[in-house]
């Protein structure tokens, strides 16, 4: 993974890496360097999605979602790391990406879209691979050629 030529961008521990629709690969990692520096929740809440809340209706009742106001400081907390992450994605982004993204609710769901846009889904991936296998296994010298 390349670091982008004539890069310019200012290093700071305080501001997230920016992304301007180039070098997927090598802003994701320092992302998630950034991310796990803050704080290594925010990527959980990233890897697994949205914190909700929840109580029992009854004692043998099913698991319900908590109202706003039912929240305690714990859910709170919690519930904020979501918008904690969503805000240095999106400060993490240039306004072509932002509006990939805008419709996003969660800190996951801005990752993953961000993800398949610019490394594709398994089945692209793993498309790719095999293209790139059979063009290498087809590889070969021509008559004319020399090495």
């Amino acid at each position: 993974m390349a670091a982008p030529p004539n890069f310019e961008e200012r290093q700071s521990t305080y501001r997230p890496p920016r992304f301007n629709g180039q070098y997927y690969g090598w802003w994701k990692t320092r992302m998630h360097d950034f991310m796990m520096a803050k704080d290594s929740k925010l990527w959980d809440i990233i890897c697994e999605g949205l914190y909700v809340p929840v109580k029992k209706l009854e004692e043998t009742g099913p698991l319900v979602p908590k109202g706003r106001r039912e929240y305690n400081y714990i859910d709170r907390k919690s519930v904020e790391k979501n918008y904690r992450a969503k805000k240095i994605l999106m400060c993490g982004i240039e306004p072509d990406e932002y509006n990939r993204v805008s419709a996003c609710d969660t800190a996951k769901e801005i990752w993953e879209v961000l993800q398949t846009a610019h490394e594709g889904t398994t089945q692209v991936k793993q498309s790719k691979i095999d293209v790139l296998t059979t063009e290498y296994k087809l590889f070969r010298m021509k008559d004319d050629e020399s090495i």
